[in-house]
C-alpha cells in the first residue's frame, strides 16, 4: 500500500510515520530527506558550502521557500516524479508540499491512502509559499493536539487497521 503523510510543518507528520514503522514495520522517507539525497544538496551544496546531503537537510528549516520552489522544478515535466522515486524505495510519503504534485499523484494514482497530520490548535500553520494542499484532501485526518501516548494509539491504531486491508 502506498501511503502519502502530510501536514504543516512540526504537526508530526514524521514522527507519526516513525510510529507505524515502529508498530506495523511500514518503511517511510521524508520527502525533504529524499531531495536532499537525490538532487537538492548537489544543487545547493556550493552556494551554502554543504559537506553532506545530511548537513543540506538539517539547514532546510532556514531555506524553507527555496526547498518548496526546487522540489517544484525539479517536478515540472512530471508532478509526480519526486513522489515517485520516493515510492520506489519505500512504502510511506511523508511531506509533499505542493498541490499540483499532490493532484498529478492522484490523477495517477499513485497513492492508496492519504494522511493528514493536524496539530494547528498548538502550532501555527505554513505561508501558501511553502504548502499549499488543503487539509480536505487527505483521507484520513490525525488529530495530533495531544500528547505522544495520544498519537501512539492512533499510530498503532490505524497502523493495525492498514495491515487487515
Amino acid at each position: 500500500m502506498n501511503i502519502l503523510i502530510i501536514g504543516h510543518a512540526r504537526h508530526g507528520k514524521d514522527t507519526f510515520a516513525e510510529l507505524l514503522n515502529e508498530y506495523h514495520g511500514t518503511t517511510f522517507l521524508s520527502s525533504s530527506i529524499a531531495a536532499s539525497e537525490i538532487f537538492l544538496y548537489d544543487k545547493l551544496k556550493d552556494k551554502y558550502d554543504y559537506s553532506s546531503p545530511e548537513e543540506c537537510f538539517k539547514d532546510r528549516v532556514n531555506h524553507r521557500d527555496e526547498w518548496y520552489q526546487e522540489i517544484c522544478d525539479y517536478n515540472l515535466y512530471d508532478k509526480a516524479r519526486l513522489a515517485k522515486d520516493i515510492l520506489n524505495r519505500v512504502d510511506c510519503y511523508v511531506g509533499m508540499r505542493d498541490n499540483l504534485e499532490f493532484q498529478s499523484c492522484k490523477e495517477q494514482g499513485i497513492f492508496d491512502l492519504v494522511i493528514w497530520v493536524d496539530a494547528s490548535d498548538r502550532l501555527p500553520l505554513e505561508p501558501e509559499t511553502s504548502f499549499n494542499i488543503r487539509k480536505a484532501e487527505a483521507d484520513i485526518i490525525v488529530d495530533n493536539n495531544s500528547t505522544l501516548d495520544n498519537l501512539k494509539m492512533k499510530a498503532n491504531r490505524i497502523g493495525r487497521i492498514l495491515k487487515s486491508v
